[in-house]
């Protein structure tokens, strides 16, 4: 049985957890403005609806990751924590002091943090925001899948996606679809490339 299988009782089916990546970016390539703000995206709303809306997303995760640029992001929204009801890991070397969520500190590194992960049998999980992260991930075979939403701006700048690092390598588009507002979601799938 591979890592981070569980048994479906009902069916007697295997089912695996899956560690998926789900973000949007610019059509210039940033997930963020130099400032770390998310305006430009926000003024949309939810342009995924239905079957690629974030809320049918977010159901199907039980564990999400990030990194500590993320967290003291989301942190600094001032909402409140948005991840009620799952495990959250921040990958970091710096203690959070007062977090805003209930969160786990992750330091061990990444191969470290892949493999508990791996072992983890009650849900897929998601790799939020910065691509350093995302990456780091893909760089090591753990990234199973990228949902990608193409925002219809471009911003001039910022965080990217994926920053540089001379890391390479194909993957395969699964499919293309056309969603409100101007969006594109692209659905990648790195187990097969």
């Amino acid at each position: 049985m591979r890592l981070g299988a569980r048994s479906n009782e009902d069916s007697g089916v295997l089912a695996v957890a899956t560690i998926r990546g789900y973000i949007a970016a610019s059509l210039d390539g940033y997930i963020a403005s130099t400032d770390g703000s998310l305006d430009w995206l926000n003024k949309y709303g939810d342009v995924g609806g239905g079957e690629f809306s974030y809320e049918r997303f977010i159901a199907g995760i039980r564990t999400v990751v990030m990194g500590r640029g993320t967290y003291d992001a989301i942190a600094g929204f001032d909402v409140g924590w948005p991840y009620g009801g799952k495990r959250a890991f921040v990958v970091t070397s710096r203690p959070i002091d007062q977090p805003v969520g209930p969160v786990e500190i992750w330091s061990d590194g990444v191969d470290a943090l892949i493999a508990h992960l791996r072992a983890l049998d009650d849900g897929d999980v998601w790799v939020i925001g910065g691509g350093r992260l995302q990456q780091a991930f893909i760089e090591r075979g753990a990234l199973e899948s990228l949902a990608l939403f193409l925002a219809p701006e471009i911003i001039g700048g910022g965080i990217p996606l994926f920053p540089p690092n001379g890391f390479a390598r194909p993957v395969k588009l699964v499919s293309a679809e056309a969603l409100k507002a101007g969006f594109v979601r692209l659905l990648y799938d790195f187990r097969s490339a």
